[in-house]
């Protein structure tokens, strides 16, 4: 696209002798005076960035006087350098160079931003969110080269640190990513957010996400560790949230269109709009996908509307409406044993298993500045959705399904809505700025979840079957109704020019309800029931709690920055806890909550524009950890005693204490600065991103598990890589390596003779290799590459539940080429 001019990018200094410090505002326009909204503005020695606001402008508080370099940044404009003296009052205006549009190549494009902020983390306050003091990693979708119709979690996630990762070859329907020990399925164990506000089912009872948005339709992903728990909720993993790209502001309409081709049938199809007319602005896509897997009975289709709405009020007020609508269909081809993953690991004896998902997100958001120095934000937002699953899932994964036996049928369907307000203010505290962050948020749901008999057929039939099967065993109907309320605060304390401690605190009130029953069904050995009688089950799970953290922050120099945190985490029992049905698993009546802390203590920051780095030490100690150990089936029997049915099934309660530590380490160097500075078409890095953890199940209850390792922690968790181009050649090779990890806390080894279950042992050890390259020219883009290059054979996860139960094997090398189109 061609490139504007600036004919001002205009800097108004108001500078005056208060404790030595001066405010820097102004604005950046275009060559018609026309204001750049979203553009960043940056203070190199400070690491300060700023993003102008939709009338173009920005503010830095609190400067020390002394001599600056100021860069400006803004896509599809030039990069803006100069350094300036800020001791005195002085209003000056800086003229940028006019450039064409075809000198410009894609290297020069994606690098510029790059190069600029390097290894971007959170400013210290954004909008109404403080995380100075936190660990932070954002990942820039425009500066990656590699599958993103397909969502391809590796190559998405390659540089942030020590993320684990389920595979699971369904196109990026589903996201499921863990790390320090935490289960990556459907990461539920992470507050997942798009643009600020909750996308899982249910936040406390039911915090998986069945829904994750297209990469190609994303500017920027947060990932904040532990620490977020103070501000997002409890969660030991943290806050994932999904950034969307802005609208246009330049122009009434832009079209984007990406078609892509893959292994297997893949097809997906990526078509957006946006632009900006007058006070109104807008971004909306639709993304359809559809592909056969590369096992039989893996076939899926999926559609995907969002739209985005924003209305600028007044220069202090914007509202901004958002809607997502979801829905997809995939057949699943099951769990394999360890005899037949090594025999063939595209083999699939399910072909009657099959998973639908409808999601419903609604959001509204007001912004409003008070004054330069408090804004205040308030977002509703709701959902309305469901997720159901028939099939066979019997734990004897051999065992062929008999298709005149009913499917197992569980339909849940989730309604939420909350309200999250925030407003933050900044304030002058001797002879520094400091920054208050106080918020609520008030969350409600209505969940309820039947478990019961489906129909015979093989089809994607989600209706029950009771009347042709009235003495179905695994039979259930419950509410889940779901109350929260919380309070937070955070507050950044300037102590010095270079010192910077942050306190924090959540009040948080949950109520968790289970109100329902479930059949205790007893058959004799010729299918007869001699027992059928339905058992009321109703749970109240009422608590309040005071979660606390502290963060602070050392600048060193310009460039070099030690950070820390300590909070303290929680986590409810979900509902799927409480009650559900599962011949694989069984769990504990006394089930309990989860509670513990993190902290993390690190250093970051840059060399020049050569290297950048996130080195950092964590810990984190697990209390009552749920978790799995292989027990004896225990049931009620027709004379009501509770007697062992000799079946040995996973049981999940509440394990023991954990504790994880660990280093993680990323580094992202410029070959290019190091030895070619002058070419400026080149682009090549060197990324490595390291993970080194251990852990230690401290006391247990649970026969053989204390002294054990914790389960889903590969002890090296490796992903590096060079990202290299030319002129408008982009491309990208990647190595990721992870050691083999346990899978439940008795730390059952791995059967490769095990020609039944697959469901216990370790994951091995696995590496993957994948390759991509892009292409520009003029208002095209083709994208292809090799994913698993070297074809090698693994698998990341054995599934007690869908989509198995068993080893759920990873994808083969495949292949996939994408053509985009911008007008």
């Amino acid at each position: 696209m061609r490139l504007k001019e600036f004919s001002g990018f205009v800097l108004l200094l108001f500078a005056f002798p208060l404790w030595g410090q001066v405010t820097i505002s102004g604005t950046v326009t275009d060559t018609q005076g026309t204001p750049i909204a979203f553009a960043e503005v940056y203070l190199k020695q400070l690491q300060r960035l700023e993003n102008t606001d939709d009338n173009g402008r920005f503010e830095f508080d609190n400067v020390p006087g002394g001599k600056y370099t100021v860069v400006a940044f803004a896509y599809e404009y030039e990069v803006l350098e100069k350094e300036l003296l800020f001791d005195t009052a002085f209003e000056f205006t800086l003229q940028l160079q006019k450039l064409r549009a075809e000198k410009l190549s894609e290297v020069v494009m994606t690098q510029k931003r790059q190069e600029v902020f390097a290894l971007k983390q959170l400013k210290k306050v954004e909008g109404t969110a403080i995380y100075a003091g936190k660990k932070t990693e954002v990942v820039l979708l425009d500066g990656i080269t590699g599958n993103l119709a397909a969502n391809n979690p590796r190559q998405i996630y390659s540089q942030v640190v020590g993320l684990n990762i389920y595979d699971n070859g369904d196109a990026g329907l589903q996201l499921n990513i863990g790390g320090r020990g935490l289960d990556p399925n459907r990461t539920a164990n992470f507050n997942t957010r798009q643009n600020g506000y909750d996308i899982s089912a249910d936040v406390l009872g039911y915090p998986e996400s069945y829904y994750t948005p297209p990469a190609e339709a994303l500017e920027e992903i947060q990932v904040i560790r532990g620490a977020a728990s103070l501000q997002y909720g409890t969660q030991f993993g943290g806050l994932v949230n999904f950034k969307f790209k802005k609208p246009a502001t330049d122009k009434k309409v832009e079209w984007l269109s990406r078609q892509t081709l893959g292994s297997f049938d893949l097809r997906t199809s990526f078509n957006s709009l946006s632009g900006t007319v007058g006070k109104l602005s807008y971004y909306t896509y639709l993304n359809y996908k559809e592909g056969n897997g590369f096992r039989p009975n893996s076939n899926f289709n999926s559609r995907n509307y969002f739209a985005h709405v924003g209305y600028q009020m007044s220069d202090k007020t914007k509202l901004t409406l958002e809607t997502t609508f979801l829905n997809y269909l995939a057949k699943q081809a099951g769990g394999l044993t360890d005899a037949q993953f090594i025999e063939d690991p595209t083999f699939s004896n399910r072909e009657r298993n099959w998973f639908d998902v409808d999601w419903k997100l609604y959001s509204l958001r007001l912004d409003h500045k008070f004054s330069n120095k408090t804004d205040f934000s308030l977002h509703l937002f709701g959902l309305d959705a469901s997720r159901s699953a028939v099939g066979f899932r019997t734990n004897r994964v051999s065992q062929p399904d008999d298709v005149l036996e009913p499917r197992e049928l569980l339909v849940d369907n989730f309604q939420n809505w909350g309200a999250e307000a925030r407003v933050l203010t900044r304030y002058k505290l001797g002879e520094s700025e400091s920054a208050l962050l106080l918020g609520s948020k008030i969350y409600r749901t209505s969940n309820d979840q039947r478990q019961g008999p489906g129909s015979v057929t093989g089809n994607a039939d989600f209706n029950f079957a009771d009347a042709d099967f009235p003495n179905y065993e695994r039979q259930s109907q419950f509410d889940f109704p779901n109350a929260n309320l919380a309070f937070f605060g955070e507050n950044i304390f300037n102590i010095t020019t270079k010192f910077t401690v942050t306190p924090g605190f959540r009040l948080e009130h949950i109520k968790t309800e289970s109100i329902g029953s479930y059949n205790n069904i007893v058959l004799d050995l010729a299918g007869n029931p001699l027992l059928n009688e339905e058992i009321a089950d109703n749970r109240t799970f009422d608590r309040t709690f005071l979660l606390m953290g502290l963060g602070a922050t050392y600048k060193f120099v310009p460039g070099l920055e030690l950070y820390g945190n300590f909070s303290q985490n929680y986590r409810s029992v979900t509902f799927s806890d409480i009650r559900v049905v599962n011949p694989s698993f069984q769990v504990d009546e006394n089930i309990s909550d989860e509670d513990g802390f993190t902290a993390d203590i690190g250093v970051r920051g840059r060399l020049d524009n050569a290297f950048s780095y996130d080195v950092s030490m964590f810990g984190l100690l697990y209390d009552n950890r749920l978790g799995e150990v292989l027990k004896s089936e225990t049931r009620i029997n027709a004379l009501g005693e509770l007697v062992e049915t000799g079946r040995i099934v996973r049981f999940r309660g509440n394990i023991g204490t954990a504790f994880m530590y660990g280093l993680e380490s990323f580094g992202n160097w410029s070959v290019k600065e190091t030895f070619f500075p002058d070419i400026e078409k080149l682009k090549m890095n060197y990324f490595m991103n390291l993970a080194l953890t251990k852990s230690e199940y401290l006391s247990s209850e649970e026969v053989g598990v204390e002294g054990n390792q914790v389960e889903f922690i590969p002890v090296v968790n490796l992903k590096t890589g060079v990202n290299f181009g030319y002129g408008n050649l982009l491309g990208s090779l990647q190595y990721t390596y992870l050691a083999d990890q346990f899978t439940d806390a008795t730390n059952a080894l791995q059967d490769v003779n095990d020609n039944q279950r697959g469901i216990e042992g370790q994951i091995p050890a696995y590496d993957i290799l994948d390759f991509s390259l892009a292409y520009s020219y003029k208002n095209w883009k083709l994208e292809a590459g090799i994913n698993n290059l070297l074809d090698n054979s693994y698998f990341t996860r054995r599934a007690t539940g869908y989509p198995g139960p068993g080893i759920i094997p990873s994808e083969p090398r495949t292949f996939y080429t994408t053509l985009q189109f911008r007008l």
